[in-house]
Formats: structure tokens, sequence, C-alpha cells
């Protein structure tokens, strides 16, 4: 009887492992099609934020008295507003302000947070306490009040609207920066490196920061649609882009006016900040399971 092979026994097993994974993966894939309509979303939106006259023919801007006031129809699928406007035009030209604040705003306090994370995590314990102090004072406001705190200051206008948003997220990510960097710094391979004299500089440059900012990226898409809802708020006050541009807050605060007889200027804007939210979110938390491992 002639001896079996094992390594040719146990090639076989693990392609089939492999195999039934990857049918797993597909399979589950296919009984969430949530997820599938959520990035199929996202990816309409950022056609419309690139490309807004690919979605729309109509001028976002061009009014006309008569035909204020429509219903949705076939010739404005969405209805049209107080000035007679093309509100699915107004929609979408609105998605690019819309998305470049959540970005910008967050990228912003992702920056500023980390470095105020590894200050915390990597410095002295004066620095510590000094910096976890004034994250526990900003903490203090709510986001959205602290936002318009910003706003006072430094006046109206989207640019300042970027950045009081930022800031205003700029604690979240400092305590969870520093968090993780306190964690990473006791690793082995980072101990390691230091043993081994690579200087601090590098050895945070290449082993904490990577290892720390990590996790923090996931949660940053997630905290996106926060961004965009925050800005819309700001918008709905007043201190987003002055009229006629098209953004969904402005388009609330003016369609809430006109809620009794023309409830489409209120519902389609926040029916695109919430699937906009919603698809951005379930994206993140997708991407935050397969980080942890899970399959959920």
């Amino acid at each position: 009887m002639a001896p079996i092979n094992s390594t040719a026994a146990v090639l076989p097993v693990n392609g089939l492992i492999q195999a039934q994974a990857r049918f797993a993966s597909r399979r589950q894939l296919a009984l969430r099609p949530g997820l599938l309509l959520a990035a199929l979303f996202v990816a309409l939106l950022v056609l419309a934020a690139l490309q807004p006259g690919w979605l729309v023919s109509a001028d976002p801007l061009d009014a006309s008295a008569r035909q204020a006031f429509q219903a949705p129809s076939s010739l404005h699928w969405l209805g049209t507003d107080e000035n007679g406007r093309d509100i699915l035009a107004r929609l979408v030209y609105a998605v690019r302000p819309s998305l470049v604040l959540g970005l910008s705003a967050t990228a912003l306090g992702l920056l500023l947070g980390t470095v105020l994370g590894l200050l915390a995590g990597l410095g002295p314990r004066l620095v510590d306490g000094a910096v976890m102090r004034l994250v526990d004072v900003l903490l203090a406001f709510p986001d959205l009040l602290l936002a318009l705190v910003i706003i006072t200051f430094f006046g109206q206008g989207a640019l300042n609207t970027i950045i009081a948003v930022g800031i205003a997220s700029v604690p979240r990510y400092a305590r969870l920066v520093r968090a993780q960097t306190l964690v990473v710094r006791n690793a082995g391979y980072v101990e390691a490196a230091t043993t081994l004299g690579l200087p601090r500089r590098q050895v945070i440059w290449r082993h904490v920061l990577p290892n720390a900012i990590k996790p923090i990226l996931i949660l940053a898409t997630i905290g996106i649609g926060s961004t965009i809802v925050a800005g819309a708020a700001l918008s709905f006050l007043g201190f987003g882009a002055p009229p006629p541009e098209p953004e969904w807050g402005g388009m609330l605060a003016i369609g809430r006016n006109y809620l009794a007889n023309a409830w489409w200027l209120v519902a389609w804007p926040a029916l695109a900040i919430t699937l906009t939210v919603v698809s951005i979110t379930a994206i993140g938390r997708e991407l935050l399971r397969r980080n942890e491992g899970k399959r959920l």
C-alpha cells in the first residue's frame, strides 16, 4: 500500500476551506442588499459632486415666478420652490458643498485631534494633563454650540463653517488617538525598534502613528455623516452659504415657511440628508466590522 503524501492531502483541504470562505463572503454580501444600496447611493453622490450636469439639465438658479410652488410632476420630478426653481436640480447641485464640508471638516478634526492625541500619549505627564484638560473643556460644549461660538468669532462663510465644524470634532479624535497611542507605545515591536537604536521620530512615524491611527480612520469615515448633519444645521440657522446658493440646510430653512401647502420643499432635502448619513454610516460600520474581524 502506497504511503499517503501528507502535503498533497493538506493542500486540497486548504483550498476547499478558502473556497468555502469566499463563497460564504459572497453569499453574505448577497444577503445584505442594504449595504449594496448604500454603496450605490454614495457612488451617486460622488457623481453628483463631480459632474452634476450629467444627472440634471436644469439650472438650479433659474427662477420663474410662473413656475412657483408646482407639485412633483413629469416636468419637475420633485416640484419647484417659491421662486420656481427646480428642486431636483438644487438637490443635486447641493451635494458638492455638503460632501466638501463633510470631508474637509472631518480631515481637519482628524489632523488636529491626531496631533493633540500624540502629544498627550507620548509626552510627559504634565503635557498629557494639560492637553486632556483642554479636551475636557471642549467636550463640555455640544458640537453644534461650539461650532456656533467659533463662527461668531470668525464670521460667516463656507470656509469658516468647515473650520468651525472641524474644530468641534477635534476632542473626540484626540481622546481616541491618545488611547490608541498609550496601547501602541508599549507594544513589543515599538520597544524592539527603540532598543535597536531607531530615532524617536522614526519610531513615532513608522510604528506608533500608523498603528494608532488605523482604527481612528475607520471611525472618521462614520463621522463624515455627523459633520454633514452639523453643516446642514448651521446652514439651517443661516450660517451657511448665502442665498440663492443651493444647500440642503438652507432649503429646509426656507421650505419650513411653506410647509402647510408645499410639503415637498422640506421633504426632499430632509430625505437627501437622511439617506446620505445612513449610507455613509452603513459603509463605515461595515469597514469597522471587517477591521475587527467580524462578519455580521
